[in-house]
């Protein structure tokens, strides 16, 4: 007589989870916003704006993307020496996590030497439109001058710290920190002689009434758009640090 084999009870399957949403969706909304505001700042320059009192011809139109560059530029290096700051005197035992305060300051360092380029283009197009002339040695471009050579120094001693990224770092922050004095006195100082006599209409933009309300409608927005672009650039430079060194350490 044969006795049947018990079978154990079936195990419930677990329900099914929820898939996981793709790598690099997570937090696109707001760069799909920061494409959606360039794109009105563009159109609006064109579109919206209307021409402002001080300004000849069209040139007013160049302000929305000129003195955003220009701040950001100016911006860039101050971030890049926090970070500097933030690695020279951290007592953090990680060294990779020191090494990241560096690539944040260079990343930040990249991306002044960007903006400082656009900076220098589109301000000698308005030149080139108000003043008859391309480039005419006005204190703030003698000042965007001075701000590329330290941008350019700057690239010139990290690409020459080899392979030894201690030493690169060690260097570069240093550099960053020691020159933010002469940074602070070409942005603050030297477009504020008054002997230089700057041709630029910082006043115009001051006055409410030299600006209609549908040349503020962009304006406005084209700072917070470059923002938030320089944000973007700067965690994508970033992650591509990450990536490298992820594969550096393989």
């Amino acid at each position: 007589m044969t006795t049947a084999q018990t079978q154990p009870p079936p195990t419930a399957s677990p329900p099914p989870s929820a898939p996981e949403p793709p790598a690099g969706i997570q937090g696109a909304a707001w760069k799909w916003g920061v494409g959606l505001l360039m794109c009105y700042v563009i159109y609006g320059a064109f579109f919206i704006a209307r021409n402002a009192v001080g300004f000849v011809g069209d040139s007013a139109r160049i302000i929305f993307f000129h003195v955003p560059c220009a701040v950001l530029s100016s911006i860039a290096y101050f971030v890049a020496a926090a970070y500097a700051g933030l690695y020279l005197f951290s007592s953090h035992p990680e060294k990779r996590f020191n090494l990241e305060l560096d690539a944040k300051s260079a990343a930040a360092m990249e991306l002044g030497f960007l903006f400082c380029i656009l900076a220098t283009i589109t301000g000698s197009l308005f030149a080139g439109m108000q003043w008859g002339t391309f480039w005419n040695w006005d204190p703030r471009e003698i000042s965007i001058v001075g701000m590329l050579l330290l941008y350019a120094a700057y690239l010139v001693l990290r690409s020459a710290g080899g392979e030894q990224p201690d030493k690169r770092a060690r260097l570069t922050t240093v550099y960053i920190l020691i020159t933010l004095i002469p940074t602070v006195f070409l942005v603050w100082v030297v477009p504020r002689i008054q002997a230089l006599q700057s041709l630029h209409p910082t006043s115009v933009l001051a006055n409410p009434k030299n600006t209609s309300a549908a040349y503020k409608e962009v304006l406005y927005p084209s700072f917070l758009a470059f923002i938030l672009l320089f944000v973007w650039l700067f965690q994508l430079r970033f992650r591509l640090y990450k990536l490298g060194a992820k594969d550096r350490s393989r």
